[in-house]
């Protein structure tokens, strides 16, 4: 299947590298994300990803049982930093090169964010994993997301989630939950249906950043949704 997007992020969820237990990271959950990251990127897709830390550490969460916020954000993005460089190297082991770079001042570990050397990693067609949000608390992962796809010039930022697509409710709860092949940033924002972060969709619409919301269990889902093939809704 032919891509028909030159160069997308990807938005994956702490929670899509765990395994049974819910919690953690999962070797194989890690891999069988890698193998399609690596399909899209074989057929010429330039790439970007970011990997939340929920699997780890919930910063909101915890902020709610006492601790400060501030504290459990740093604290949630050092989680994904560390789910980052865990998949830089089941990626770099598949033969992909992969770059990490980090919106806190991690050197030893990985780069620091800088927009003109993660273009240039872009330009010679390396994998870029975003990490450590945007280096602020404050500010979520999927709305990190969106900033990295803007500065990158994405063509599109690609939501992972538990559900093919945006419904008007939980379709787990709700198996009557009527489903959106399209539908626009504003509605989204009214409706608040929790797909992600209204900051997050109003930067993307203020950027004008198509965002895809597909199934991350669907065999094969990234490479069919880049085709524009395949179950997922667009926000736009």
């Amino acid at each position: 299947m032919k891509p028909i997007y030159k160069r997308v992020l990807i938005k994956i969820s702490g929670e899509g590298l765990t395994g049974e237990e819910g919690f953690g990271i999962s070797a194989p959950a890690v891999r069988k994300v890698a193998e399609q990251i690596k399909e899209i990127y074989d057929a010429g897709t330039e790439v970007c990803l970011v990997v939340g830390g929920g699997n780890i550490f919930r910063g909101v969460q915890e902020a709610s049982k006492g601790l400060k916020r501030t504290v459990g954000d740093y604290i949630g993005m050092m989680a994904t930093v560390m789910n980052a460089v865990y998949m830089q190297n089941v990626m770099e082991d598949m033969g992909m090169p992969v770059r990490v770079m980090s919106g806190l001042e991690i050197p030893q570990v990985c780069e620091s964010y800088r927009y003109r050397r993660a273009q240039r990693h872009l330009e010679k067609k390396r994998i870029v994993i975003f990490a450590g949000g945007t280096g602020n608390p404050f500010f979520t992962t999927d709305t990190g997301a969106v900033l990295r796809a803007s500065e990158m010039d994405c063509d599109v930022l690609m939501k992972s989630t538990q559900v093919d697509g945006v419904y008007e409710d939980d379709p787990r709860k709700n198996p009557k939950a009527r489903k959106f092949d399209e539908i626009s940033y504003n509605e989204v924002i009214e409706r608040r249906l929790g797909i992600m972060d209204l900051t997050a969709i109003a930067m993307a619409r203020e950027n004008k950043l198509p965002i895809v919301v597909f199934s991350q269990h669907e065999k094969g889902a990234l490479a069919k949704v880049i085709a524009g093939k395949g179950n997922f809704s667009v926000i736009k």
